[in-house]
């Protein structure tokens, strides 16, 4: 059952990882399942309060990723064809590489803007920057949490398999 668990965790973390860039998958939530996939195997290293911490961090980074974009947004002036202008080019850039999603947002939110027509295109280049950079933050903070937990997990898998040899 232990082997079961760590490749089900690897795959989760790694499949969180991936959620970093791809908006629809919750990354961080699912490197942290993986990490509790770990807790129940019986040579673990993972104590119940790295748990209870990386649990908490891993809700409030998903909270975050929801709020920052909203904040970001508002505080560069967006309307909300700017904002499902962002979300759209988020989507639409994945297809298109490393490049791709990191403009997705920006060009998403001035193509919003401009269709919607109320903001000028510099205002519109504004928005576009707030999207671009909130983004980018909530990105970073997934990416962080996540490698971390992957540390965790892979530490822990390394352990589980020198205990059972």
């Amino acid at each position: 059952m232990d082997i079961t668990l760590a490749i089900i965790a690897v795959v989760a973390g790694i499949i969180g990882l991936i959620g970093v860039i791809i908006p629809v998958l919750p990354g961080t939530i699912l490197s942290y399942a993986g990490m509790v996939c770990l807790y129940f195997t019986s040579s673990t290293g993972i104590t119940m309060t790295e748990l209870i911490i990386w649990g908490v961090i891993s809700v409030v980074v998903m909270i975050m990723d929801y709020i920052l974009p909203g904040y970001f947004s508002k505080k560069f002036g967006a309307t909300k064809a700017g904002v499902w202008g962002a979300t759209i080019g988020t989507i639409v850039g994945i297809f298109f590489g490393v490049p791709g999603i990191l403009l997705g947002p920006f060009v998403g939110s001035v193509v919003g803007e401009k269709i919607n027509g109320k903001l000028t295109t510099q205002e519109a280049l504004k928005v576009g920057f707030g999207s671009m950079v909130s983004f980018i933050v909530g990105s970073g903070l997934k990416l962080v949490v996540g490698a971390i937990l992957m540390f965790y997990i892979v530490k822990d898998v390394i352990h589980i398999i020198a205990t059972s040899w």
